[in-house]
């Protein structure tokens, strides 16, 4: 009986405090997503296009409707948040559109776009930029790309600086072609990991880079993004 009578006083104590943590959890102390697209129009973003500059778009490159980012691909080019952003968790939701151009017209050659992240402001604006990149292609949603000279550590061991080098995904977690996937770049202490479908495929660490602005690309291949949201920490 005293067992039982302790068992229940303990319980009676931590029951309580239970119930404060989940408090605590719901008060705002967890970070929670921002949208970064407003699904109306491109407020937050400028657009860049090699042949006409920033936020100079006549073929309507980048546009948003039916609630959704529509890229037609047709140049290559991207948009770039304003804002830069350093310790974050970006979620994207994308689909493969019907439509192809040069270079990537042929039948054989893969759907092509991708999250480039750590772009210096000071950068100046080109096809592509130093950065990292979350690779969205078709069978490689999730390889790491560095773009000039970025470096990361993979299994312990620093990439070479090189204009472009790729870390191939360890893990597949791609829906077919034209269904949706979910793309996850999370970046702590420039600690990277990529989430495709929630599945884990690729993890580096130790970026030599560390902050900067968010870009999505046009690559020659249409595409769609519904959701687009981040949180900091």
């Amino acid at each position: 009986m005293k067992k039982m009578i302790g068992f229940a006083i303990v319980l009676a104590t931590i029951i309580p405090f239970a119930g404060t943590l989940r408090a605590q959890a719901k008060d705002g102390k967890q970070p929670s997503f921002t949208s970064l697209f407003n699904a109306r129009n491109l407020n937050g973003w400028y657009s860049f296009l090699p042949t006409k500059g920033r936020n100079n778009d006549p073929e309507n490159v980048f546009t948003v409707h039916d609630g959704m980012l529509h890229i037609s691909g047709k140049e290559f080019g991207y948009i770039a948040t304003n804002k830069t952003y350093g310790n974050f968790h970006l979620a994207v939701e994308f689909k493969w559109g019907v439509k192809k151009y040069p270079p990537r017209d042929a039948d054989t050659i893969k759907r092509d776009n991708g999250i480039l992240f750590f772009v210096s402001p000071a950068a100046k604006d080109t096809v592509w930029p130093r950065s990292i990149e979350c690779q969205v292609q078709e069978g490689d949603v999730g390889d790491i790309w560095l773009i000039g000279g970025a470096t990361v550590i993979k299994e312990g061991k620093r990439s070479e600086p090189k204009d472009y080098n790729r870390i191939q995904k360890t893990a597949d977690g791609e829906q077919p072609t034209g269904e949706w996937n979910r793309v996850e770049v999370i970046v702590k202490d420039r600690h990277i990991k990529y989430l495709v479908n929630s599945i884990l495929v690729n993890e580096a660490e130790d970026a030599n880079l560390g902050a900067g602005r968010i870009m999505i690309q046009s690559e020659g291949a249409e595409i769609y993004y519904r959701k687009i949201e981040i949180q900091t920490f």
